[in-house]
């Protein structure tokens, strides 16, 4: 009969012991090679100064204001992207004119930090899809609903399938809270979005990311997109630069909803 050395438990132990404590040293002695506290610290480039603002959520000093009640001067048509935007301005509120479809913005972006504030309709009706639906496209890429949704919908005491609820990212990512307020009252999500970004061919280097609190909850953390959200069918990325932002005229039949206080600030 053949024998095969095997070496102790007790060997090995030690050996493998060993080699902890030899990593271990390692380490160590590389780091003692750092006797003077100013070899960790960094002086430039310094960050510019923001100033934030005297109210949580409103508008810190560096944002670039896409509507403070005024006018739709930075928001086009998306059908044609020339068209002035045509929904409803009043009392420093924007509505939505569902006739004229979705709206976008004029200007182009790629990484941000985006504040928006919207309201559901006290007297909405409708139930599942069907209730105070809109959407906020991350990145619009095309006419109609092309792009990165994250949805907005009357959840509260509404139902209806997750990965299309209030804050997820339609169809991809359900999210980790369901935050709603009663219809008739203000909410707002604050957004990180990560632009994916791509080869020369149009080949995926990264994907695009997002992490949004809604009504101050955090409800998509990090959430990594497998491409651009879509209502039948798998999503799947196709290459493209700085996007406009996008708001949805949905067609159900329920009461439009309402926006404000929408700010940006390109990252």
């Amino acid at each position: 009969m053949l024998k095969f050395a095997c070496p102790s438990f007790s060997r090995i132990f030690f050996l493998s012991a060993l080699s902890f404590i030899s990593g271990t040293t390692l380490v160590r002695a590389q780091t003692d090679t750092i006797t003077d506290h100013r070899q960790t610290e960094v002086y430039s480039p310094v960050p510019p100064v923001v100033t934030p603002a005297a109210k949580v959520g409103d508008a810190p000093s560096d944002a670039v204001i896409l509507f403070d009640g005024k006018n739709l001067d930075e928001w086009v048509l998306t059908k044609d992207g020339t068209t002035p935007a045509d929904w409803i301005v009043s009392k420093d509120i924007l509505t939505v004119n569902k006739t004229s479809g979705n709206i976008q913005t004029k200007r182009t972006f790629t990484n941000y930090q985006l504040h928006i504030e919207w309201r559901i309709p006290s007297n909405i009706t409708g139930s599942d899809q069907a209730r105070g639906n809109s959407g906020l496209f991350l990145a619009g890429t095309g006419p109609g609903d092309d792009g990165y949704e994250m949805q907005i919908l009357d959840c509260y005491n509404n139902k209806t399938y997750v990965n299309g609820q209030t804050a997820s990212i339609y169809k991809q990512g359900i999210p980790l809270a369901n935050a709603c307020r009663k219809p008739g009252e203000w909410q707002s999500y604050d957004v990180i979005w990560t632009a994916p970004v791509f080869n020369t061919d149009g080949s995926l280097v990264s994907p695009a990311r997002v992490t949004a609190f809604h009504n101050g909850v955090l409800v998509q953390n990090n959430f990594e997109l497998k491409g651009g959200t879509r209502y039948v069918g798998k999503p799947f990325y196709k290459a493209h630069g700085p996007s406009p932002i996008k708001l949805q005229a949905h067609g159900d039949k329920s009461e439009p909803i309402s926006f404000r206080n929408i700010w940006i600030r390109p990252l």
